[in-house]
């Protein structure tokens, strides 16, 4: 199929979507049971925000072979109510659409889950009783993995060290991961294991942190890939199955039908696939390659391209990294780190390699996504997209900027121009709110802007990154409302949203970001039938209590997989 003809074909996918649900979506129940029947469920006695412009507020709904057939009165829907029907009284509590995280890492957070030390410890102590204990339990010489770790909420406010691992696993190599995933703190073992010692160069991107004249024990960024190239595989097939399932119980219990896996290698496609055979997939999930991996190699060589799937599984894109973190402190900006003059942070990607991901991305039609944190990395993505743009892209062209912390107006103009898609941090100015005084109040006034991207008319998405960050959308919600965090502090006021602006980031927007604005997001006649009740309407809950909204129902597709 040449080029041109998979644009075609893929915008004729997106119009066919469009024209069913813009076919049904004012259609009355009456015509609907002539149409289709009697409805598989039918919700009546609810206050539904459907965010569909054209029928905002509803009462009630049907849903028929997955799909949502009509949307009403709860007089009027009963019609649909046929012997077979199972009909969901919601006692006027709240219905949203299904939520959906646009970005974040649902099989590496389920396995970790399963094979990993939780780190997410208040003490360096407690870190290394749990490294210990799980180091007696492995056979010597075994790797001991930790994850969740974070150095800012130990009571010691120190960062753990080589030493303190090589004191509490002697016999074992040990890589205990930051949270934020971009930092790892390993034991003299694993430095051996590796062949680095304190005389190694810092490769390009990466650092081996020193400390007086000896290893620290922390790695930085890609230095950390000469020890990925070594560390076996620290889960099964099995275990990655069950991760998979367990993560999606999780999310869907917190109202989440559908996520992005932003950088997924193939075997956690295949864990997604097993789990969906399994009967054991709860939502959806959108898929973004790794940028330079054999995954992607071998997806263009089979003819693969972007879309590639169905409703529940679908390879979406590709993913590339340009900068570090701006949880671990390493982003790349143009003006330094509070209280670090010299640090401007780490860049991953040199412009002509993201000009190459992107050309290429364009040509076997991916959506690409690259990870960029700082206003230095945000520039360059946008380099590469408007190259992309003016010689030629794929329309509808929606290159997405996974994360886009730290912008100013010039960015912001650009992003609309080029047709970006932003995802910032939805739950990190809440519950991160301890790394923000390294930046400080005023740059906290740009980043994780929703407002400005608002105002810019850039439909921005949600993101969450767990495991980096916490995935619950009530969470979200409190945060990009109040942008108060845990202690109370506010961080950048300006970027308030309303409640109704952040659900809407929440669905049609995080939909938007996948080309799936035409299939989910709202609850539409002929749109998939994903939708979550609430105990409290969020417009009428004190901002600061949004996170504590409990979940009581999830659907996806008209079927309940969670129920409180």
């Amino acid at each position: 199929m040449s080029k041109e003809t998979r644009r075609k074909f893929f915008s004729s996918l997106v119009g066919v979507a469009a024209g069913a649900t813009g076919a049904l979506a004012n259609i009355s129940p009456r015509e609907a049971l002539a149409q289709s029947g009697e409805a598989d469920l039918v919700l009546v006695n609810a206050k539904v925000f459907t965010i569909d412009d054209r029928q905002p507020r509803a009462e009630a709904f049907a849903i028929k072979h997955s799909r949502f057939l009509a949307v009403g009165s709860s007089h009027d829907i009963k019609n649909l109510k046929g012997p077979k029907t199972q009909v969901v009284d919601a006692g006027g509590m709240t219905v949203l659409p299904g939520l959906i995280d646009a970005h974040c890492h649902p099989a590496w957070g389920g396995i970790e889950e399963l094979v990993s030390v939780d780190c997410d410890l208040r003490s360096v102590e407690e870190i290394k009783a749990a490294i210990h204990k799980r180091a007696l339990a492995t056979p010597p010489g075994r790797w001991v993995y930790g994850f969740k770790y974070d150095d800012v909420r130990v009571r010691e406010k120190r960062r753990i060290t080589r030493e303190d691992l090589d004191e509490v696993a002697p016999n074992n190599p040990v890589r205990i991961q930051h949270r934020g995933g971009h930092l790892c703190w390993y034991n003299s073992m694993a430095f051996a294991l590796a062949k680095v010692t304190v005389n190694t160069p810092d490769p390009p991107g990466g650092r081996f942190v020193k400390r007086d004249g000896v290893l620290d024990g922390c790695v930085e960024e890609r230095a950390n890939d000469v020890f990925y190239a070594i560390i076996p595989s620290d889960s099964t097939e099995e275990q990655r199955r069950a991760g998979v399932a367990l993560i999606s119980k999780r999310m869907t219990s917190a109202g989440l039908t559908s996520t992005t896996d932003a950088e997924c290698p193939p075997e956690y496609l295949s864990a997604y696939q097993d789990a969906y055979h399994a009967g054991e997939l709860l939502f959806r999930i959108y898929i973004l390659t790794q940028g330079y991996a054999p995954m992607r190699v071998a997806l263009e060589s089979a003819g693969i391209r972007g879309q590639m799937g169905d409703e529940y599984v679908r390879i979406g894109g590709v993913k590339y990294l340009a900068d570090g973190s701006c949880l671990e402190r390493t982003m790349r900006m143009s003006t330094p780190y509070a209280g670090r003059p010299n640090d401007y942070g780490i860049l991953t990607i040199t412009q002509d390699e993201l000009n190459a991901g992107a050309e290429d991305a364009n040509l076997h039609d991916y959506q690409m996504g690259v990870h960029a944190n700082g206003d230095v990395a945000i520039d360059m993505v946008l380099k590469a997209y408007e190259r992309v743009k003016a010689s030629g892209a794929r329309e509808p062209y929606r290159p997405r900027i996974e994360h886009c912390s730290l912008v100013n107006p010039d960015l912001l103009a650009r992003i609309k121009k080029v047709g970006a898609i932003p995802t910032p941090f939805y739950t990190y100015v809440y519950y991160h709110g301890d790394k923000w005084d390294q930046y400080g109040d005023e740059k906290m006034r740009w980043m994780f802007a929703h407002a400005s991207f608002l105002e810019y008319g850039i439909p921005v998405a949600s993101g969450s990154d767990y495991i980096p960050g916490p995935y619950e959308p009530m969470m979200a919600l409190q945060s990009m409302v109040t942008r108060k965090d845990y202690r109370g502090h506010v961080w950048g006021p300006n970027q308030r949203i309303t409640v109704d602006q952040a659900l809407r980031v929440c669905t049609i927007n995080a939909a938007h970001a996948s080309y799936d604005e035409n299939v989910k997001g709202s609850i539409t006649a002929g749109k998939l039938g994903d939708f979550v009740i609430l105990a409290e309407d969020p417009h009428e809950v004190d901002p600061d209590h949004l996170k504590d909204i409990k979940v009581v129902r999830t659907v996806v597709g008209g079927k309940t997989v969670y129920l409180s």
